[in-house]
């Protein structure tokens, strides 16, 4: 018998499954996936508890608005954030798992997305519930229009995303979509309250904050980073190479180009790190990382390390303010610069 085409790859397995999304069983609360099989008594059941309504959310467009909104009816979310539960009471049929490499997530709705079914990646725990809030965000803010009628379909870089060029809708969507999911998974008051126990800025705390929350480690650092005191800034470094930064409104821009590799005199070039394991703070050069204006007085600047399995490593960058100058200091360094320029000597 002839071999049969190869023609049910992943493509049409995705294919398949919009087709059974856009032509769906009754409503069914069940959450197909890790914890939940499909149709069980306990998503069910913790649906039930969960007043939240979509009617709760009427008029709310933004990503804080939703969240605001959605906490406001649900005071007492425990954390983790049980997000599979708040989907089933927010218009979400089902969550099923898909292992295609074509997308991180999708989700079929109709056209007045009154539901929807996600389609989330398999994977990390924490990884696939940032896809499954990240797919619910764009399945309750009405102004998203996806790509194709009716389908969302997002890519790993969508849910990296933080930042949309000018007039790029699409990029704008999913930096939305991302901070809705980041808002909903770490709710600002509980991050604080998990916040207000830690001293000094130090990347173990994002470990903490990413095991207690659920949450992957890169969603933990930008939330760290946001919602510190002090002006700090976390660089995600992969094979040597800056991939992405994120700063705190106080720290200053960094120099180092995103592509380009970690500046040769960080500690992150320096004795061996273990995987998984923050190493300790230790002083660095602030020019390596940032502009520091030759006729002031340089800030200092730490560094920590926290090297991760794949090759890719967190660098968090400590900025000291730097201490006001005395009248005497700041009476001697303009007398000699001002002979400096004049070319007294």
């Amino acid at each position: 018998m002839a071999a049969e085409p190869r023609q049910y790859g992943r493509r049409s397995r995705w294919r398949s499954w919009v087709t059974a999304c856009t032509n769906p069983p009754p409503f069914d609360l069940g959450i197909a996936g890790a914890g939940h099989p499909d149709g069980s008594a306990q998503g069910r059941e913790g649906a039930a508890r969960m007043p939240v309504s979509r009617m709760d959310l009427a008029d709310a467009g933004s990503p804080e608005a939703l969240v605001k909104r959605i906490l406001q009816a649900e005071p007492n979310l425990p954390v983790p954030v049980p997000i599979q539960e708040l989907c089933a009471r927010l218009g979400v049929r089902r969550i099923e798992d898909h292992d295609t490499d074509e997308f991180e997530g999708g989700l079929v709705t109709d056209a007045k997305r009154s539901d929807g079914t996600i389609l989330a990646k398999r994977g990390g725990e924490p990884r696939r519930r940032f896809t499954i809030a990240h797919e619910l965000g764009h399945l309750l803010m009405a102004h998203h229009v996806p790509d194709q009628p009716g389908r969302f379909l997002c890519n790993s870089s969508d849910l990296l995303r933080v930042t949309a060029k000018e007039g790029d809708q699409r990029q704008r969507r999913e930096v939305e979509a991302n901070r809705f999911a980041t808002l909903m998974l770490m709710p600002p008051h509980l991050l604080r309250g998990a916040m207000a126990a830690f001293r000094g800025p130090d990347l173990q705390h994002v470990l903490v904050l990413a095991r207690d929350f659920a949450v992957g480690k890169e969603t933990a650092a930008r939330a760290y980073v946001q919602h510190h005191p002090e002006r700090i800034a976390i660089v995600v470094a992969g094979n040597g190479r800056v991939q992405r930064c994120y700063r705190s409104l106080s720290f200053p821009a960094i120099i180092c180009a995103v592509g380009g590799p970690v500046p040769t005199g960080s500690l992150y070039h320096s004795s061996p790190h273990r995987p998984s394991i923050a190493s300790d703070t230790a002083a660095c050069r602030p020019d390596l990382w940032i502009d520091v204006k030759r006729d002031l007085r340089a800030p200092d600047l730490h560094e920590q390390v926290y090297l991760q399995r794949n090759g890719f490593a967190m660098i968090l960058l400590h900025l000291d303010a730097v201490p006001e100058e005395s009248a005497e200091e700041r009476r001697l360094n303009e007398g000699w610069r001002h002979r400096f320029h004049s070319g007294r000597r």
